[in-house]
C-alpha cells in the first residue's frame, strides 16, 4: 500500500485548494510547502476544511453508479443504463467481484481521512481564533470518524491510520483493524467532538456539523453493531476475517448500548419531527425534504438552490434525460393504506382495480404512477404522468414516451424529495433543498429497533417512538395494537424503516445487517404494466428482474488493486 495508493491520496488532499485557486499549488512542489502555505491563510484553510465536507453524503447519492446507487442494488429499485456493467448491475446480477466493483467508497474515504489529519496536524497554527480552532478541530475529527464509518458499513473492519500523514516513502498500515477497534474508534471520535460543538448551528455557520450529527452518527454505528450481520453472524468463519467482519460472539447488551445512544438524542429535545398534517394528511413528510433548514436534519448536504433530483427521478417528458432507479412493485406495495394496515390485510379495505385508493399518504411522496400529478415546463402546471398503454384499438397500440417499457421497465418512478413546483429543465425553478443523511426519524426508528430488541416484549416507549413516524406519515389511525409480540414488532419497525427512509440510501445495509438479503435480494421482482381500454385502467403484473444474491455480498470486496499490495491486507468472505 505503497506508492500507488499514497500518490492518490496526496492528489486528492491538494485540488482541493488547486481547483479554487487554479495554479496555486503545483503537483511538484513538496508537501510540507504546500501545507505551509495552506495553512498560513485562514481562508485557504477554510477552502481546505471544506473539502472534507465535499464528500459526505456521495455514497448514498442516486446516481453514484451511474443509472442507479445504492437504490439500484438492492430490492428496492431498477437501475437505467442496463447495457453497461457496473456496480448495481453486478448486485443485481450476484457478480459482484474485487476487479470491478467501484473504488470510489475506499479512495473517497481514505482521501478525506488524509486530509482531516492533515487538516489536525495543521490546526495549532492555523491563523484562527482559539474559539474557532476548537470548533475547526472537532469538525474535522467527526468528519474522519463519518468517513471511517462509510469504510466500515461497506468492508467492515479497515486499516486506521490514527493521526498520521504518510509519505511514498512510509510503510503505510495494511492490517485491517478488527470490527470491535474500528466501532470504539469511530464512538470516540464523535464523543470528543460532540463535547465541543453546539447542538446547532445558525446564520453562516448553519450546516456546519453539530453536536446532533456527532450523536446521530454514533446511534447510526452502534445499531449496526447490534444487529445480526455483526452481532455475532459475520458470514466469515474463520479467524482472524471473522473478528474483522463483525463480532465473533453475540451480545444483546449491545442493543442496550445502541437504545441508549439514540436516547441521548431523544431526550435532548432539541429536534424532533417537521409536522404539518393541518395541510393534508402527511404533508409534514412532504414538507421537510423541502426546507433547507428543519428541526429535523442532523446532518446534510449542505448545497445551493438546486433542481437535482427532478432532473433524476421525473419522467423524460418531464425533462430527464439521465435518470436514476425505477421502484419495484414490492417497494409500492410495501406501503399499505391509510388506516395503518398492510394491502394483504383483509380489513385494509386495499382494492386491486384501484390500487392506489387510500393508501399511506408517504406513497404519493415517493412514488410517481400512472396518472401522478407532476410539475411541467410546459404552462408551468402540473400534468399527469402517462405510465399506461393504450390498447383502445388493438390495431393502434400507443403509449406515450414515459410509458411502461419506453420511460420505466417497471411502471414507476421515484418522487422521494421531489419538490412538487420545480421542474426538471425549467430554468426559473429550483428548491433550497439540501440532501439529508441523518434524519431524526432515523434516530426515533433506531431507538425503537434497538430497545424492542433489548427487551422480551415491547413496552411503551417503543410504541410511542413508532407511532410518532406514523402519525406524522398522516395514518388514521395511527395507534398500533395492544399485545404486540417482539417479533411482531419487529416487522412493523423494519416496513417501517422501508417506508419512512425509502430512497436515502438506508434499505441496503438494512437488508445486510438483519441477514435477510438473501431472501429479499434472491427473487423475482416485479413492476405494474398499466392497460387501458376505452377509458378502463386495468393493472397487470410484469416480471423485471430476477435478483442473484450470494452470501459473500453482505460485505463488498476490498478493490483488488489495494489487496495486491500487501499480503496483510484480508480480503473478504468470498472474494
Amino acid at each position: 500500500m505503497k506508492k500507488g495508493y499514497l500518490t492518490y491520496l496526496i492528489l486528492g488532499v491538494l485540488i482541493v485548494v488547486s481547483c479554487e485557486k487554479q495554479g496555486f499549488l503545483d503537483s511538484t512542489q513538496s508537501t510540507d510547502l504546500n501545507e505551509k502555505v495552506v495553512f498560513s491563510d485562514s481562508a485557504y484553510t477554510i477552502n481546505f476544511l471544506s473539502g472534507i465536507y465535499a464528500d459526505i453524503g456521495f455514497a448514498t447519492w442516486p446516481k453514484r453508479f451511474g443509472g442507479g446507487g445504492l437504490d439500484a442494488s438492492t430490492d428496492e429499485a431498477e437501475g437505467a443504463g442496463l447495457g453497461t456493467i457496473n456496480t448495481f448491475i453486478q448486485f443485481a446480477t450476484g457478480t459482484v467481484n474485487s476487479n470491478m466493483i467501484t473504488k470510489d467508497v475506499w479512495s473517497t474515504s481514505y482521501t478525506n481521512i488524509r486530509r482531516a489529519n492533515i487538516m489536525l496536524r495543521n490546526i495549532p497554527s492555523a491563523r484562527f481564533a482559539d474559539g474557532i480552532k476548537i470548533r475547526v478541530k472537532a469538525e474535522t475529527r467527526f468528519l474522519r470518524a463519518y468517513y471511517y464509518f462509510i469504510l466500515l458499513e461497506h468492508y467492515g473492519g479497515v486499516p486506521l491510520m490514527g493521526d498520521s500523514v504518510y509519505r511514498a516513502d512510509d510503510a503505510i498500515p495494511s492490517s485491517r483493524s478488527s470490527f470491535s477497534e474500528c466501532v470504539e474508534y469511530i464512538v470516540s471520535e464523535c464523543e470528543a467532538a460532540a463535547e465541543d460543538l453546539p447542538w446547532s448551528h445558525n446564520g453562516e455557520n448553519y450546516g456546519r456539523i453539530n453536536k446532533a450529527a456527532c450523536y446521530g452518527l454514533k446511534s447510526r454505528l452502534l445499531l449496526y453493531a447490534a444487529s445480526p450481520l455483526f452481532n455475532g453472524g459475520a458470514v466469515a468463519t474463520q479467524e482472524p476475517l471473522r473478528s474483522i467482519t463483525g463480532y465473533p460472539d453475540a451480545d444483546r447488551g449491545r442493543w442496550q448500548r445502541a437504545e441508549q445512544a439514540a436516547a441521548e438524542l431523544i431526550e435532548s429535545g432539541m429536534y424532533g419531527l417537521h409536522l404539518n398534517n393541518a395541510t393534508e394528511p402527511g404533508y409534514g413528510f412532504y414538507e421537510v425534504f423541502q426546507l433547507r433548514k428543519n428541526k429535523e436534519y442532523l446532518l446534510a448536504r449542505m448545497q445551493a438552490a438546486n433542481r437535482d433530483l427532478e432532473g433524476v427521478w421525473n419522467p423524460p417528458t418531464f425533462g430527464v434525460s439521465n435518470p436514476g432507479a425505477y421502484p419495484y412493485l414490492e417497494t409500492v406495495n410495501a406501503f399499505g393504506m391509510k388506516n395503518g394496515l398492510p394491502i394483504d390485510d383483509p380489513a385494509s379495505g386495499y382494492k386491486p382495480s384501484q390500487p392506489y385508493l387510500n393508501r399511506d399518504p408517504r406513497l404519493a411522496n415517493t412514488i410517481t404512477r400512472d396518472q401522478s400529478m407532476v410539475f411541467h415546463r410546459d404552462g408551468l402546471a402540473k400534468r399527469p404522468v402517462n405510465i399506461y398503454i393504450d390498447k383502445t384499438n388493438p390495431n393502434n397500440i400507443s403509449s406515450g414516451q414515459d410509458a411502461i417499457y419506453k420511460g420505466t421497465p417497471t411502471g414507476y418512478y421515484v418522487y422521494k424529495m421531489v419538490n412538487r413546483d420545480v421542474a426538471a429543465d425549467w430554468f426559473n425553478t429550483q428548491t433550497p433543498r439540501c440532501m439529508p443523511i441523518i434524519r431524526y426519524a432515523e434516530i426515533l426508528l433506531n431507538f425503537a429497533e434497538a430497545r424492542n430488541e433489548s427487551l422480551s416484549s415491547p413496552d411503551e416507549k417503543v410504541y410511542q417512538a413508532v407511532q410518532a413516524i406514523r402519525e406524522r406519515a398522516g395514518l388514521d389511525p395511527f395507534t398500533l395494537p395492544a399485545g404486540l409480540s417482539q417479533d411482531q414488532m419487529r416487522d412493523i419497525i423494519r416496513s417501517e424503516r422501508q417506508k419512512e427512509l425509502a430512497f436515502e440510501g438506508h434499505r441496503f445495509f438494512d437488508v445486510r445487517r438483519w441477514k435477510i438479503a438473501e431472501t429479499a435480494e434472491n427473487r423475482q421482482l416485479h413492476g405494474t404494466e398499466p392497460v387501458r381500454v376505452s377509458g378502463i385502467t386495468t393493472y397487470n403484473t410484469i416480471n423485471v428482474r430476477k435478483r442473484v444474491f450470494d452470501k459473500r455480498m453482505y460485505l463488498w470486496p476490498i478493490p483488488q488493486s489495494e489487496v495486491a499490495k500487501s499480503t496483510e491486507m484480508l480480503q473478504n468472505f468470498g472474494y
